[in-house]
């Protein structure tokens, strides 16, 4: 063993024989508990960063740890393949998507090797690859059988710079979540995949997730968003028909003073044809179009709108009220009518201020009398009805039931339920993603992709253009095919599907992914899945995550997967920040994980990933924090290199025969070290079980036998030694393993139960303190003999019986005589 530590070589060594002797494959065995942890794969963008090194260290620590308490574990890689950015460098410097994608793969795949991480790279897949979204096609031609995939012409979230489609989820703040452009609307005749067909199961099951943080859920609840209330006729002024609407404050359908349309919504034009109104109605219908769906509904948009030229009436009051159409209201929300309230909804009281219209207050507060000219703004809460009619005086919660069934009685409406969510449009106007295997006839319509003609292979030979749009729709040898019903020309969808379809599926896929007779091979599926532990960023809580546990439901269906929740655990790593804010290049304040790995090791590395913070917290990055972690490797490295001679002759201790109260302190300390570090693991405290560890070689240094020290000393030494190795190893493998080797151990650490605490050697002797309140006997307790003089103290203090006595009286000394009482003097 060299007296120094190099961690490049050792770690090159260690990498090539984990791989030689295949330590991290894989094996369904029936004998064995399986365990499956996976993190969310990357894109290959060319390169690992450090948000990627902290989410993968995370990860091995799980998997090296459960490989070592015995289980049988799967700990896959690959890479999410499809994607703009490929096809954006194509455009760029002419590199082909495919060239591109599968190079950054090798270059990635190189990086994580070297990082050491405890991947099974058999089962290695990337998305790109005809044998993986050949199977992400027959998904979807079984969704299409069963009514789950149709096409339908829609408004649309349009990234003018991406030249693509993008769904709600894929719209943040107004912004495309790739490249951040503004986002507009367009209509287009889209593919859909019906998620809302299982709205009330993904909502239902939220619940049944105690393994996922309360904020994802509490997101999808909200993005899922079930309303409960009712929808309402509002009949037209001047004929049999009438305008729907849905709300959940029924309550309040007396002060409704006028009516909101989308401008999308086909009343708007249709209302306004022939009026006075009609050109400013088209401008405005026009221009909003040109806003994104997400960004009109933002709090701090400007709300705006026109009146139509039409009139409605209340149901319950007969009021005609005038119909304008809102940038606010949405068609793909409820009914893309809502009867305006402005009493009662800020919004609505915006508006109403804004274009001078009635306000009438029909909830009045408990503590309080609303009016309508006073009001600086909308009352939300509940209360009792006002200006209501017979209802007068009721509250508002039993006034929505009454109102419901009148509205049934009357035929005017009834009890409704609405969902926020909306069926997802996967639709992609681009080339570099799987073809949607559909075939259009001008004699038979559209037609499915037969199985048999599967996969629909992207073609290789396309013309790209910087004005973006697919190259597909040029590609004449992919467009023009046959018909598979009447054999006469025909051809193909040109749309790919969006890049979200992969990743619904692909932890189902590592469970068999060289399976060539289905998509899955249902006995390893049944085995693996589902996932015990996923980790992965907070920003997939809404699209990838929705995606997949809807995608788990359909499988299901097919019969391929027993599960419909594809993810026990869930964890959500924190950011990597530097100088305050999230590591990029934009903001020059990236640090290159191959620049640390070279100067420091990839042991020093995912150290300081894993101790400078709870993983779930944004970890700051720090130069002081790497070089701390460098220094504590040599620390341990230097504990072993200078006792290696004697330690591999030492015999282990058991902890017999009776140890002198030294050695029974420090053999103390080691169990109750290996009782904390694995319980910290499995609630992925990784900061606190590192800290402890570093006590523990603290301790060590401190109780160092002599060379000719006796045999007792020297074995419980050792098995500390033995200790601090075994547990470090989740956490820096490779200088693990080179220390194992060094004491005399012959096989890797991976095949060595991971330590189990001597429950004896943990208890800790106790004594008796009496507790005096000036000079009185008024409390005893039993602490541990290895609590400091201070702590007995606090715990005297705590103690209820005292809090009592000394509540209203200042303490002035606390006297503590060892071993024996406390006195606590006070006035």
């Amino acid at each position: 063993m060299k007296e120094r530590y190099y961690p490049e070589a050792i770690e090159a060594k260690w990498q090539k024989y984990w791989e030689e002797k295949k330590l991290f494959r894989a094996e369904e065995d029936p004998a064995k508990e399986k365990y499956y942890l996976l993190e969310m794969y990357p894109y290959p963008s060319g390169a690992i960063h450090m948000g990627h090194m902290r989410n993968y260290s995370i990860g091995d620590v799980v998997s090296r740890y459960k490989m070592m308490q015995g289980y049988s574990v799967l700990h896959p890689m690959g890479w999410d393949a499809f994607g703009m950015p490929a096809e954006n460098a194509a455009i760029e410097s002419g590199v082909h998507p495919a060239r591109w994608t599968y190079e950054n793969i090798d270059t990635m795949r190189k990086q994580l090797k070297r990082m050491g991480f405890s991947y099974d790279w058999e089962r290695e897949i990337a998305t790109c690859d005809v044998e993986y979204y050949r199977w992400e096609q027959w998904f979807f031609l079984k969704m299409y059988e069963r009514g789950l995939a149709y096409k339908k012409r829609s408004l649309v979230n349009w990234c003018p710079s991406c030249q693509t489609v993008l769904a709600n989820e894929q719209v943040e703040a107004g912004l495309c979540w790739r490249c951040e452009s503004e986002v507009t609307q367009k209509e287009f005749d889209q593919w859909f995949l019906k998620i809302t067909h299982y709205a009330e199961d993904l909502l239902e099951y939220c619940d049944k997730l105690p393994g996922w943080p309360e904020r994802v859920l509490r997101m999808q609840r909200n993005w899922i968003g079930k309303s409960e209330g009712a929808e309402i006729r509002f009949p037209m002024e001047d004929s049999e028909d009438a305008i729907t609407v849905f709300t959940t404050r029924q309550d309040t359908v007396f002060g409704a003073t006028f009516m909101t349309l989308a401008p999308e919504h086909p009343l708007t034009l249709e209302l306004s044809r022939g009026t006075p109104q009609e050109g400013e109605v088209r401008e405005f219908v026009e221009r909003v179009k040109r806003q994104s769906l997400v960004g009109r509904t933002a709090e701090d948009t400007e709300k705006e709108g026109v009146f139509i030229g039409a009139h409605c009436l209340n149901p319950m009051t007969g009021a005609k009220i005038p119909i304008f159409s809102a940038n606010f209201v949405l068609m793909e929300y409820g009914t893309g009518a809502v009867m305006a309230v402005p009493a009662h909804d800020q919004r609505d009281f915006e508006f109403a201020k804004r274009y001078e219209l009635p306000v009438i207050v029909v909830i009045q507060p408990p503590d309080e009398t609303l009016s309508a000219e006073t009001m600086a703004g909308a009352y939300v809460d509940e209360g009792t009805l006002d200006n209501s009619g017979q209802l007068n005086g009721m509250d508002s919660l039993s006034a929505r039931h009454v109102i419901v069934q009148y509205l049934e009685e009357k035929g005017l409406g009834g009890k409704s339920v609405n969902y926020r969510i909306r069926d997802w449009g996967i639709s992609r106007q681009r080339y570099w993603g799987a073809p949607i295997p559909i075939i259009y006839c001008h004699r038979c319509g559209v037609q499915p992709v037969p199985e048999e003609d599967l996969p629909v292979v992207l073609p290789h030979d396309v013309e790209f253009s910087s004005e973006g749009g697919s190259p597909l729709a040029e590609c004449r040898e992919f467009v023009e095919t046959q018909c598979p019903k009447c054999g006469g020309d025909a051809r193909r969808e040109t749309d790919t599907m969006d890049t979200f379809v992969e990743s619904s599926w692909y932890f189902d896929r590592f469970a068999s992914p060289r399976y060539n007779e289905g998509p899955l091979d249902k006995e390893k599926v049944d085995y693996w899945m589902p996932v015990n532990q996923y980790i992965g960023g907070i920003e997939h809580a809404i699209l990838h995550l929705l995606y997949s546990r809807f995608f788990a439901r359909v499988l299901r269906e097919f019969g391929l997967v027993k599960d419909k929740e594809p993810f026990t655990r869930l964890l959500t790593q924190g950011m990597v920040i530097k100088d305050g804010a999230k590591m990029s290049k934009s903001r020059g304040n990236v640090v290159d994980p191959e620049y640390l790995v070279s100067r420091y090791g990839a042991d020093t590395a995912r150290m300081f990933c894993l101790f400078a913070s709870p993983p779930e917290k944004d970890l700051e990055w720090s130069d002081q924090g790497v070089e701390g972690s460098f220094r504590f490797l040599n620390r341990v490295w230097r504990l072993v290199s200078e006792n290696q001679h004697w330690i591999k002759g030492a015999k282990p201790s058991a902890g017999t025969p009776p140890l002198d109260q030294g050695l029974k302190i420090l053999r103390q300390k080691v169990h109750k070290t290996i009782k904390k570090v694995g319980e910290d693991i499995e609630r992925f405290h990784f900061n606190t079980a590192i800290s402890a560890i570093m006590e523990l070689v603290n301790a060590l240094y401190q109780s160092k036998p002599k060379e000719n020290g006796n045999p007792t000393e020297r074995a419980v030494f050792r098995e500390a030694v033995e200790a601090v190795i075994l547990l470090l190893f989740p956490f820096v493998p490779h200088i693990a393993e080179e220390l194992w080797e060094a004491i005399g151990k012959g096989e890797s650490i991976i095949k060595n139960p991971w330590p189990d605490y001597d429950r004896e050697a943990i208890v800790e002797e106790e004594f008796l303190v009496v507790i005096q309140v000036n000079g009185k006997v008024r409390d005893r307790v039993t602490v541990p003999s290895s609590m400091g003089e201070e702590e007995i103290k606090g715990v005297a203090l705590e103690r209820e019986k005292i809090r009592r006595l000394i509540h209203d009286k200042a303490v002035q000394r606390v006297i503590l005589v060892p071993k024996k009482l406390i006195n606590i003097v006070c006035t």
